[in-house]
């Protein structure tokens, strides 16, 4: 299974950075070497430095060459290295596959509460309050997280749920994007309808004054109709989201900041290195049940 999901990798990177324009000057490392690196180290759980030692590879990946660690860790940063890695993410993700129900939802990355990480913040979890970041993220049914973003714990969570939307590709007819009571909003219901789809969150009130319904748009109208009129068929479609912490559970990655990843830019990284390892082996597991059955 690990070589599987390593050539799917490879892949990706190579025709990602195929896609891209030719540099002017060639490096002497190219840019798929150094994403892939980059990941290799992240599936091992290191930082950056680590991936500088070729003690650290073996028969699934040797590098020929290997930059130095100043090197290695400039060229990450580089643009065109993080247009790679957005496209294998987005390639591995099938961001364009329609999707008939999906979910938006946060999850908290702790980090010590008494961490000089000056990006870190203090912020609400389950249980009273922690410091860190949050991941936010536009999951499918699937099991896919076409679309995410990492921000400090104190931040809200629809403001970037409306960020992600605008991102978003086009949904099929009367998709349901599933969320919990923090999504409801007027803009965020406009923002998913104005994308083909339907928000469906537990509303933060039954407003029933006629000027507070017609300031709220047609479709959160719409919504609040649906709870008041089937409330326990939208109970029973509510549960579905439990999928989303599923999905969360797969990524144990996730659960807590390993101490080298701080600093917003360098949780992002980690982060996206994570998830696209996560997507690659999903597409692996589909690749030995298809070929098994």
């Amino acid at each position: 299974m690990d070589r599987t999901i390593w050539k799917i990798i490879l892949q990706a990177i190579h025709q990602a950075q195929s896609q891209l324009p030719k540099p002017r000057r060639r490096p002497r490392y190219p840019d798929w070497l150094i994403v892939a690196m980059f990941l290799w180290s992240v599936w091992h759980h290191r930082p950056l430095f680590w991936a500088c030692q070729r003690s650290h590879y073996g028969d699934l990946f040797r590098p020929r060459k290997i930059p130095s660690v100043s090197q290695f860790t400039r060229r990450i940063k580089t643009a065109r290295c993080q247009q790679i890695l957005q496209q294998v993410h987005d390639q591995l993700s099938q961001m364009g596959l329609a999707a008939s129900i999906s979910y938006l939802d946060g999850k908290p990355m702790l980090v010590s509460p008494v961490s000089k990480d000056k990006d870190a913040r203090r912020g609400r979890v389950s249980g009273g309050f922690a410091k860190g970041y949050k991941l936010h993220v536009w999951a499918t049914e699937n099991g896919r997280i076409p679309l995410w973003g990492v921000t400090s714990l104190n931040t809200g969570e629809c403001p970037v749920a409306q960020q992600l939307c605008l991102r978003m590709p086009q949904l099929a007819n009367d998709s349901l994007v599933m969320a919990d009571g923090n999504y409801d909003s007027k803009d965020l219901h406009n923002l998913i309808a104005w994308r083909n789809g339907r928000l469906l969150a537990p509303p933060k009130g039954m407003a029933q004054h006629p000027v507070t319904l017609r300031q709220m748009g047609a479709v959160r109208r719409e919504a609040l109709r649906v709870w008041r009129e089937s409330e326990s068929l939208a109970k029973l479609l509510m549960r579905q989201r439990i999928a989303v912490e599923n999905i969360f559970s797969r990524i144990c990655e996730l659960s807590r900041l390993p101490s080298w990843a701080r600093g917003l830019k360098r949780v992002t990284r980690w982060v996206g290195g994570v998830l696209i390892l996560y997507h690659a082996r999903l597409q692996a597991q589909k690749a030995s049940v298809g070929q098994a059955a």
